[in-house]
Parts: structure tokens; sequence; C-alpha cells
């Protein structure tokens, strides 16, 4: 009679890495959420820039308007190369 080995249990390999179990997609758009989270609370809670001249005048923009210049860069990085189909598959 003839008897069928088995493969070696894999426990350790499915255990592994738990960043695997998630879609890839999922941390660019966390990232990019996260950015734009900080612009919203920097809306909120965050002070004016304020430039005075030498005639006395002064003009008042939100630091708001800085912050999202940048996080449109930031986010701007990040979906081009997180979003990416060129990835290698291991």
């Amino acid at each position: 009679m003839t008897t069928v080995s088995h493969e070696p249990p894999r426990v350790a390999d499915e255990r592994g890495h738990r960043a695997d179990r998630f879609v890839p997609e999922m941390w660019p758009s966390l990232a990019i959420a996260v950015i734009w989270l900080a612009v919203l609370f920097d809306a909120i809670y965050g002070p004016d820039i304020v430039t005075r001249g030498a005639g006395g005048d002064s003009s008042t923009v939100p630091s708001a308007v800085a912050v999202a210049l940048f996080a449109f860069l930031a986010t701007w990085v990040v979906a081009r190369y997180g979003f990416r189909r060129d990835r290698r598959s291991d």
C-alpha cells in the first residue's frame, strides 16, 4: 500500500506579515488622508500669516493656504509613487 506524503505546514508563512493582508493601495490612500487632515486642522486651529508694510498697512492670509500648497505637492508625489502599476510581485 502506498501513502502520500504531505507538505510541511506553513504556519510561519501564513502568520508572517500583517501588512500583506491589506490592499497595497490602502497605504498611499491613508497617507493622503492624513495629509489633508493636517490641512483641515491647520485651517481650524492654525494662526494667520500677518504681514505689515512700512506704511502701517497690513494683510492677513490664513496659514492653511501655504500648508495646502505643500499638501498638494505631497499628495501628487504620494499618488504618483503609491498608485503606480509597475510594482514587482514577490
